[in-house]
């Protein structure tokens, strides 16, 4: 059997290099691709930045908190502005556009702001624990969060993910964020704007689309999906807003979906379970699905 794979070996080389010629999945070949492992590795170590004392470093404290960061830190800086020149370059490719910009340079300015940027993601952070402690009694204490809960995970990789998005960075955010979708089965675009205190319970099955927009003190649970009204002709509907606003003091309970740029979920509401809402809901309403009819209270 052997000898027959080598006997047809070239036979299978010949046919498979030739699919990739007639049936080229890239726009253009290009050796500047990031390392999605690498962005992986970034990705844990950032985690431990932000939650150093569950991410491996239990032993420290006030006295050498300071090393521990700032050595951690500069390995990270070397990691990701190597793969942020990569997506830059990649991006010149595609787009067959002349170096505007280095994308050295490009690459040290996102690390600068990102790294500026660094305290207001654990401030959000430390709120969006608060908010799980808080919004579920089944919860024995914050560290419990931290460790196991997998809206954590999701909402910190989100996070960082969108300041990338906002800095105008290519495919690493995606990556990074289909990546937490793996890991936890919560799906939030990079391009997704959440405001604080912000609460997945349980998690499996949740959409969050590129525009949507979510206030403060917002819960959902569960197979909640924000999405897009219709994807037809999705290349006339990139750079509009297809996706809802979700306002202040909302909770969706599982399975609703609530679809549509123009929808907005007025502040205060609640969604019940199993909702489909494709129009605004005013502020301070009760939503429920009753016979399979949609009841605004």
């Amino acid at each position: 059997m052997e000898n027959d794979f080598k006997k047809n070996l070239p036979h299978y080389i010949e046919q498979l290099t030739n699919s990739y010629h007639a049936n080229s999945i890239s726009e253009k070949i290009s050796l500047n691709l990031p390392d999605k492992e690498v962005i992986i590795e970034i990705i844990s170590e950032l985690e431990i930045l932000l939650f150093p004392q569950h991410s491996g470093n239990k032993k420290m404290d006030e006295t050498t908190e300071k090393y521990i960061v700032g050595n951690l830190m500069q390995i990270v800086y070397q990691k990701l502005k190597k793969q942020l020149k990569l997506a830059f370059l990649y991006e010149y490719d595609r787009k067959n556009q002349k170096l505007m910009h280095s994308a050295d340079e490009r690459a040290e300015s996102v690390c600068m702001e990102f790294f500026e940027q660094l305290p207001e993601i654990y401030r959000y952070l430390s709120m969006d624990v608060q908010a799980a402690f808080d919004g579920d009694p089944a919860a024995e204490s914050k560290d419990q969060i931290v460790f196991s809960y997998p809206c954590i995970t999701a909402i910190s990789i989100h996070r960082m993910a969108h300041v990338f998005y906002r800095l105008g960075v290519p495919i690493i955010p995606r990556i990074m964020s289909e990546y937490a979708h793996s890991k936890t089965g919560i799906d939030i675009h990079p391009g997704a704007t959440i405001g604080k205190y912000f609460f997945i319970d349980h998690g499996t099955g949740v959409v969050i689309g590129e525009t949507t927009m979510i206030g403060d003190h917002v819960k959902i649970y569960q197979g909640v999906t924000l999405g897009a009204l219709s994807t037809r002709n999705a290349s006339k509907l990139r750079n509009t807003k297809r996706h809802p606003t979700i306002e202040d003091n909302v909770t969706i309970y599982s399975g609703a979906s609530v679809l549509g740029g123009e929808t907005v979920i007025g502040r205060n509401s609640t969604i019940g379970g199993s909702a489909f809402i494709t129009e605004s809901v005013p502020p301070n309403s009760m939503v429920s699905v009753r016979r399979n009819e949609l009841n605004i209270e």
